[in-house]
């Protein structure tokens, strides 16, 4: 296990997942596909957020290197970036706001609550702009941003605050150029770390046992892989370790024991580990035979050892319940199938 607490981590361009919903027979769904998105360590984002000026934090870091990563995508200049992290900045100072007027924003992952009309998210958008969920996430969102810039006749000659103004429609057109100096500082520090991306199998060569919400088990929040007791358990990718914890217990509530074999009639996870990666997505790992490997506040890479498959917990036998969600606060609502995230990320499960 690599302890990475203090040293620069990489960010990894092309990594994550923008936010649609979508119906199916079965019931509602949530769907998604791969995007511009990057991860990046503590490290980095402490960088970023300096970059951005004072006031701004890891989290709204993290928003811009959403937003930069999105424009790098799409093959746009550098410049198209500045353009839309300054307006981000001064919009929602790179925070996704949800709007108490907006119903259905409040239930959607965000960093706080703004008034402003029925704007939502990181460009203060309105909801002539698109969906609301793609509104509310930071990937869809810049998507949007970018696709307007693109339409404003010979943007790339205007200042930043004239291209910001010309898709926006401010009534303070001006405010924008106090945000172009972090904005730009923030895009060349971006630009310049050094990219990785890698996802990896956490217990190569197991496959799914037990799928997601399957009739069987629509509350099935995760896939189980049939790995043998004792394997490895690998983080999927970069990230920081927030939850070790033994969660065994009984329908009553009473704790039971994490080193000894669970069964069907036992409630919990037994131990297990969860690590949140940027963009909002977190990783959990479940059932291992043994206290974990990691301790709370670790930065992992991609294929660090978390801890070893086992059969603590509500369990029938060695496996290892993986579960990913869009929150770094998950719930049912926010669980989303792993599957296919690791298959648009080029592992199959």
């Amino acid at each position: 296990m690599k302890r990475l607490i203090g040293t620069a981590c990489a960010l990894a361009v092309g990594l994550a997942v923008w936010l649609m919903f979508a119906a199916a027979s079965s019931g509602p769904r949530h769907g998604y596909a791969a995007g511009g998105s990057c991860t990046a360590g503590e490290a980095d984002l402490d960088r970023v957020a300096a970059a951005l000026g004072d006031g701004f934090g890891n989290v709204q870091a993290g928003h811009a290197v959403t937003i930069w990563a999105t424009g790098a995508k799409r093959d746009l200049p550098e410049r198209a970036m500045i353009v839309a992290l300054a307006t981000a900045m001064q919009e929602s100072t790179l925070r996704v706001l949800y709007n108490p007027g907006v119903p259905g924003s409040e239930d959607l992952p965000h960093d706080g609550k703004g008034e402003d009309h029925d704007s939502v998210g990181l460009f203060q958008q309105r909801p002539h702009w698109g969906d609301l969920a793609v509104l509310m996430d930071p990937e869809g969102s810049a998507n949007l941003f970018y696709d307007a810039l693109e339409r404003v006749d010979s943007w790339e000659s205007m200042s930043v605050t004239e291209a910001a103004q010309a898709v926006q429609v401010s009534a303070h057109p001006d405010l924008y150029a106090d945000d172009e100096p972090g904005a730009r500082a923030a895009a060349e520090l971006i630009a310049g770390v050094e990219c990785s991306g890698e996802w990896v199998h956490p217990t190569p060569g197991a496959g799914i046992v037990s799928g997601w919400r399957t009739d069987e088990r629509p509350r099935h929040n995760g896939v189980d892989l049939g790995a043998a007791r004792g394997t490895e358990i690998h983080a999927a990718s970069a990230g920081e370790v927030v939850k070790v914890v033994c969660n065994a217990h009984t329908v009553e509530g009473r704790q039971l024991s994490c080193d000894v074999d669970g069964s069907p009639s036992v409630m919990g996870c037994g131990w297990y580990v969860e690590v949140a990666h940027a963009e909002g997505l977190l990783t959990r790992y479940c059932h291992m035979g043994q206290r974990p490997s990691v301790s709370i506040g670790d930065q992992v890479q991609a294929g660090d050892v978390l801890g070893y498959v086992g059969s603590s917990g509500r369990s029938s036998g060695p496996h290892l319940h993986l579960e990913v969600h869009r929150s770094h606060s998950p719930s049912f609502d926010t669980a989303i199938e792993p599957q296919e995230l690791f298959f648009n990320q080029g592992v199959e499960l």
